[in-house]
């Protein structure tokens, strides 16, 4: 089975694992504490309560969310101002890592007047998490025997002003490398920018650079195609009819088929043909919407003067044969489903025999639903060879 994607859907569950693991390598192993009574505990047992805890958070921020803000960081600031307001909020950033915000920061904006040309500064302000270095200390205490610790530390984010500069193509983008990776890493987080002149706001506060924590809501779209196809083919009814089927307008009359009628009437063929699809490749993690159609040649020829009636290509009376796709909604899953197809055959020559040949063959007697059925199944030899199933799965 090809598959027709630019981007292999196995990827993204390899980058998700590899983030995982890489994880699980800085912290070794996740343990699972258990303490006991009489058990002489020390700081580094409690501590390890805390860094478990820690760790299995983080790694679910990883897994299932990506740097950015998960909620509030609202930022204010007018033309003329001096300084911007920051709200409360969460964010995330690469290394799942919560930056947690609880009242509002009031930052003076950078007190630059022009750029060198005499234009607007433009800066970006970002939002970073704190190491324990960084914190202030809430709490200390006296230890036995030994001297004072720190017990609590006041979560506070870091605000970083990132001076821009435009690049060849205009764009703006920080004028220090480091900062930039950083930003592009998700170490740091945009919260807002702002264009500066004379040391005040020049225009109001612009959030359109943020990215959000929660991965955008689409549809994961993925088509392929099964090629070859493993066809099998089966008997839907015994074709039986009377001798003296009265068909509309009385199309046949007298052993002769009206040539206007048979020049619009397609046949259905007693069977149909059936195909398993397997998209495991596609990497779906419920069950998609699946679409399909039937890839290749609907013009063939037989040829009627022969007894044996062979399908080719160019030799013959000239029909066409298509089919109607249903996909079986109680085999569908999110590694393979089941294709029907009922074949549709169109007669287009001129010659009236030849149809009411076909025709007679097919439904004139029970008898002879199996030289019906085998003289198709000679023509799908062929046939088949030439069609194949293009498929799409959407996943929402």
């Amino acid at each position: 089975m090809s598959l027709g994607w630019e981007f292999n859907p196995l990827r993204r569950i390899a980058i998700a694992w590899r983030k995982i693991m890489s994880l699980l390598d800085e912290t070794r192993y996740p343990e699972r504490l258990e303490f006991f009574h009489g058990q002489r505990l020390f700081a580094p047992d409690l501590q390890a309560i805390e860094v478990f805890n820690r760790e299995m958070r983080w790694l679910h921020n990883r897994s299932l969310h990506q740097p950015g803000i998960g909620n509030g960081f609202a930022v204010s600031g007018e033309k003329g101002d001096r300084q911007v307001a920051i709200g409360p909020g969460y964010a995330i950033d690469v290394d799942g890592r919560e930056i947690v915000l609880t009242q509002v920061e009031i930052l003076p904006i950078p007190p630059v007047a022009t750029e060198e040309g005499g234009g607007s500064v433009f800066f970006d302000l970002t939002v970073s998490y704190p190491e324990d270095e960084d914190l202030e200390a809430a709490e200390t205490r006296e230890g036995i025997c030994l001297d004072r610790g720190v017990v609590r530390r006041q979560e506070k984010p870091i605000f970083c002003w990132i001076r821009l500069k435009k690049n060849s193509q205009g764009n703006l983008q920080p004028k220090e490398t480091k900062l930039a990776t950083d930003i592009k890493d998700g170490r740091k987080i945009i919260v807002a920018r702002i264009e500066v002149f004379n040391c005040q706001l020049n225009r109001q506060v612009c959030i359109a650079q943020r990215r959000s924590a929660r991965p955008p809501k689409q549809p994961y779209i993925t088509c392929g195609e099964e090629q070859p196809t493993k066809w099998r083919v089966e008997l839907i009814i015994e074709a039986q009819m009377p001798e003296d089927i009265n068909l509309p307008a009385r199309a046949i009359e007298s052993g002769r088929t009206n040539l206007a009628f048979s020049n619009l009437f397609a046949l259905i063929a007693p069977f149909k043909l059936v195909a398993e699809i397997n998209t495991t490749q596609a990497g779906f993690l419920t069950t998609p919407s699946y679409s399909a159609r039937l890839d290749g040649s609907r013009l063939w020829f037989i040829d009627l003067r022969d007894s044996d009636r062979k399908l080719s290509r160019s030799n013959g009376n000239p029909w066409i044969i298509d089919g109607l796709i249903n996909i079986d909604s109680n085999s569908t899953t999110s590694k393979q489903f089941t294709v029907e197809v009922l074949l549709l055959l169109q007669y287009l020559s001129n010659r009236e025999d030849g149809f009411h040949q076909i025709f007679r063959s097919l439904t004139s007697t029970p008898s002879n639903a199996a030289v019906a059925k085998q003289e198709l199944e000679d023509w799908l030899e062929e046939l088949l060879e030439d069609w194949h199933i293009v498929w799409m799965g959407v996943e929402e």
